[in-house]
């Protein structure tokens, strides 16, 4: 949906333009069989027709709209940096450091950017020594929420009320993942605000945004299932917290040497005045109806532009 979107938004005769997909298997798909999938939605890929993924290097830029693990990690753009070829979004270790939420924390933790207290839990911990992992979560405190450290769209998170749910939460999370994040609650149902980063060495913040739901967390269903959530732009927040909201996005984006975009999320406790940095999106959703080209759009810049803008971006030297 989000390259859809991008092909739609790209100005007329300005960009020569090859979309290329990847399939759910890996297989980079050739330029005619990428076209029917991209039209017709839904649709699996056909055998054949495959192209490899070195003749990306002929390329001028290329945009990853690839989101989560093996597109937002790192791994894609590792590859990308040994062709040589440009492309949209944060290099190596701003990609991977992102992605990964207890080297997110470890790193934001040294530029002073507040966040939930937490606890990281191997899978080898779990299956070897459970009552100190038990323990570990006890410290914590209940409720907590137990994450896959590694995956992104709320995809395995549970929250555990009480130790009866740890067990579960934590066989679920580990089925995706070989380390898991533990995450104190807050006092009080925090507020769920988000702010766009667009920029290389001078980023600049975008208006802060709020997500407004049902339930006790932005879950996966929330997230995909439409009329589930609402968008609020800008976020009703006083001023010197949407102030503040924006120069911790930067200071984060800074510290974990992000490039191009990113969204940054934050709990903000109104109960407390407190903030925290919730995560790291290095490349958000990106249709023209997605939070991330909607803060934009309230600042002035529509979505072709930013599109456009991002592909400069991209051609920078860094």
């Amino acid at each position: 949906m989000s390259a859809r979107s991008v092909l739609a938004a790209l100005p007329s005769g300005t960009f020569e333009v090859t979309p290329l997909l990847i399939d759910r298997s890996g297989r980079w798909l050739g330029r005619g069989e990428t076209a029917r999938v991209l039209e017709r939605p839904g649709e699996e890929a056909a055998p054949g027709g495959e192209l490899r993924p070195y003749e990306v290097a002929g390329f001028d830029v290329v945009w990853p709209l690839l989101h989560g693990p093996h597109g937002e990690d790192g791994t894609v753009q590792g590859f990308l940096t040994l062709t040589g070829a440009a492309y949209v979004g944060s290099g190596v270790l701003g990609s991977a450091a992102s992605m990964d939420k207890v080297m997110t924390k470890q790193v934001l933790a040294s530029a002073g950017v507040p966040q939930v207290d937490y606890r990281l839990i191997t899978r080898h911990a779990w299956k070897n020594d459970p009552a100190r992992v038990e323990a570990q979560a006890q410290a914590l405190g209940y409720p907590q929420f137990v994450k896959p450290a590694n995956l992104g769209s709320s995809v395995g998170i549970s929250r555990a009320a009480h130790p009866g749910e740890l067990a579960a939460a934590l066989d679920l999370a580990f089925s995706l993942d070989r380390r898991v994040i533990l995450e104190a609650a807050t006092a009080f149902k925090p507020r769920e605000l988000e702010v766009g980063i667009l920029g290389n060495d001078a980023p600049t913040a975008s208006p802060v945004g709020e997500l407004r739901f049902e339930g006790l967390f932005y879950d996966y269903d929330t997230k995909y299932t439409e009329g589930r959530a609402t968008m609020h732009i800008p976020a009703p927040v006083p001023p010197e917290v949407a102030l503040q909201v924006r120069e911790l996005a930067l200071r984060a984006f800074k510290a974990l040497d992000c490039a191009g975009l990113a969204r940054i999320d934050f709990f903000y406790v109104e109960e407390t005045g407190e903030l925290y940095l919730n995560e790291v999106n290095t490349m958000p959703g990106f249709t023209a109806t997605s939070m991330y080209p909607k803060l934009w759009e309230a600042a002035g810049l529509s979505y072709p532009e930013l599109v456009t803008r991002l592909i400069e971006l991209a051609q920078e030297e860094r």
